[in-house]
């Protein structure tokens, strides 16, 4: 995993920042008595690393729903976790030998469009009642990991190709959205990234996977310093949280990253749709209401049937170019 002198400059800079900060506003006793910020971020860093769910698919469920931490609060301890793991992920992807820099030039764009889209929700979406942002980004993870774990097919192609108007519109759209939701959550940009590069674009899923990866630290970065310099709303706790779970995913993300170019990922696919499940069932049961199981399968049968959809129509594509290459010239 260190192979890399890029990476390995990188990581020492970055833990050596982190004994600084924590010297300053940090204690060991703090440390102690918060434990769990770091527990909770040896999942969610691996899983920020492996697959195209940011760290904030564990962390905040997590904190929010099963901690009762405030949603706020939840969100914005994802934005600021995931600029350290996902950062860290993003240069040991953008130093690997095997990867070539080019084919993530799109970023450039991606990332200005996602983050107008944070911008937006932070100004119109924050007053929405917690329970219905809760079940929307639970239905969100759920739908996507269940839906796309039991596709057949996966997309191909190495490099984003866009051919027409209407793509440049989708894109333009979903970046927005994806970004609108890491607004409300901390996370949520990278699976509307990494859905749409491998079923419209039908790129190969490691690579739409490092993107994601990518987009995510970048929304990251600009929505902690967003949150720090233009809301002025971290408070010093955050902070102190924040230094707890640093080091742990300043080495789980990219481990996962490593680890994704050496294990089977259908295993690693289904073992988060269990996880996702699990988390939704729990925000079913815990306090249940009919309020929050009516949002809950709305959403959840909406977003289910768009996967379904566009991971049906890729598997169409593949099978039809398949065959083509099969019957060869007449």
């Amino acid at each position: 995993m260190f192979e890399s002198k890029v990476f390995r400059l990188w990581f020492i800079a970055a833990l050596t920042l982190w004994f600084v900060l924590f010297y300053q506003f940090n204690q060991l006793s703090f440390l102690l008595e918060h434990w769990y910020y770091p527990a909770i971020m040896v999942a969610g860093a691996f899983v920020a690393g492996v697959t195209p769910e940011g760290g904030g698919a564990v962390a905040f469920p997590v904190l929010n729903i099963f901690l009762n931490i405030d949603r706020t609060m939840a969100r914005d301890f994802s934005l600021m976790i995931q600029s350290v793991g996902m950062t860290s992920a993003s240069i040991f992807i953008l130093s690997h030998k095997a990867n070539r820099l080019k084919t993530y030039r799109p970023l450039l764009l991606f990332i200005p469009l996602a983050f107008i889209g944070f911008v937006l929700g932070m100004q119109l979406l924050q007053q929405l009642p917690v329970y219905i942002m809760q079940a929307l980004f639970l239905s969100l993870i759920t739908s996507f990991a269940v839906v796309y774990s039991f596709g057949k097919h996966r997309g191909s192609k190495l490099t984003l190709e866009l051919s027409k108007p209407l793509d440049f519109l989708l894109l333009l759209l979903l970046l927005l959205a994806g970004g609108m939701c890491a607004s409300l959550f901390g996370t949520g940009a990278d699976i509307i990234l990494f859905t749409v590069l491998v079923t419209h674009f039908r790129m190969q899923e490691k690579v739409a996977t490092h993107m994601s990866i990518m987009l995510m630290a970048a929304i990251s970065l600009l929505g902690f310093g967003y949150r720090h310099f233009v809301d002025q709303a971290l408070t010093g706790y955050q902070v102190q949280t924040w230094l707890c779970a640093y080091p742990v995913v300043l080495l789980m993300a990219p481990l996962g990253a490593y680890v994704l170019h050496l294990i089977n990922k259908e295993i690693m696919l289904y073992a988060i749709a269990v996880l996702n499940i699990g988390q939704l069932l729990y925000f079913l049961c815990h306090n249940p209401s009919l309020d929050k199981l009516m949002w809950a399968s709305a959403f959840t049968l909406v977003l289910s049937t768009g996967f379904y959809i566009l991971i049906r129509s890729l598997s169409r594509k593949v099978i039809s170019r398949a065959q083509a290459q099969c019957a060869g010239p007449v």
